[in-house]
């Protein structure tokens, strides 16, 4: 049976047990092995990865990102739903809100974001987030009366820290909403790949500077374990109204770079 869709949990998104029959599998990669957890839904094989592992012990910048894209690609992956906790650089973007992001800044200084390694492919860019998944996740989302935004700029930055108070308002300035770890270079992979994804970002708080007080990682946890019977719901009624037979523009760049090999 082919498994034509793949979740990637971000922070606080660490339990596949939506689904049934679940198994783990460790798959071989030219980056390295990744571990997946694989279950049905429907009757369907739906993958799960935890992006920073099943005890959240890997941090973002030592994500092995290529490594979990390459895996889902072996596996036959066609559409990726990520989740990424994140934090509001803008105020109609309220915490527990969901944004169904459409572009990206990318300020991450250290990583290997390609799977580009001999000759020159240039890949476009310009809508790279699937625009057929963000309408699913739109339309999902209204059935279910969920707060969200149907676009937004996510800024990534390196991490692990957060970010400072000058950076935050450069990123306003530059049109930045949302500014997250993750996204990148996720997004950039999956699209070499030919493979569609959407990032379901979920607003944990307000950045650095927009509000008064300091930022912690508990926070991020609390109104991620507040917003985790909607992230199932969204997730599990995408999933299941997705028509894996259309194909996408996303998969123009399958045939150029086969990161599986």
């Amino acid at each position: 049976m082919a498994i034509n869709t793949a979740i990637i949990g971000g922070t606080g998104v660490y339990d596949p047990k939506i689904f049934s029959s679940v198994r783990e599998e460790k798959i071989e990669t030219p980056y390295g092995n990744v571990k997946v957890m694989i279950g049905d839904y429907m009757g369907n094989e739906i993958a799960f990865m935890a992006r920073h592992g099943d005890k959240h012990q890997v941090p973002p910048h030592l994500v092995n990102y290529r490594g979990n894209i390459a895996g889902l690609k072996q596996l036959g992956v066609k559409n990726i739903f990520a989740t990424a906790a994140v934090g509001s650089l803008n105020m109609e973007m309220a915490p527990g809100n969901f944004v169904f992001v459409d572009q990206f800044l990318d300020f991450t200084k250290g990583r290997a974001s390609t799977f580009v390694e001999d000759g020159v492919v240039h890949v476009d860019m310009t809508k790279p987030y699937c625009c057929r998944l963000r309408e699913l996740l739109t339309e999902t989302a209204v059935k279910s009366g969920l707060k969200f935004n149907s676009k937004g700029t996510y800024v990534c930055t390196e991490g692990p820290r957060f970010e400072t108070a000058a950076e935050i308002k450069m990123f306003r300035h530059f049109g930045g909403d949302l500014v997250g770890m993750t996204s990148v270079p996720e997004v950039v992979l999956s699209r070499e790949a030919g493979i569609c994804y959407a990032t379901i970002a979920i607003v944990t708080n307000y950045a650095a500077g927009i509000t008064s007080g300091k930022l912690s990682h508990r926070e991020v946890l609390e109104m991620m374990a507040s917003s985790s019977k909607n992230v199932r719901s969204l997730l599990v009624n995408a999933i299941s109204a997705l028509n894996n037979d259309i194909n996408c523009s996303c998969c123009s760049h399958e045939e150029k770079l086969n990161p599986a090999d």
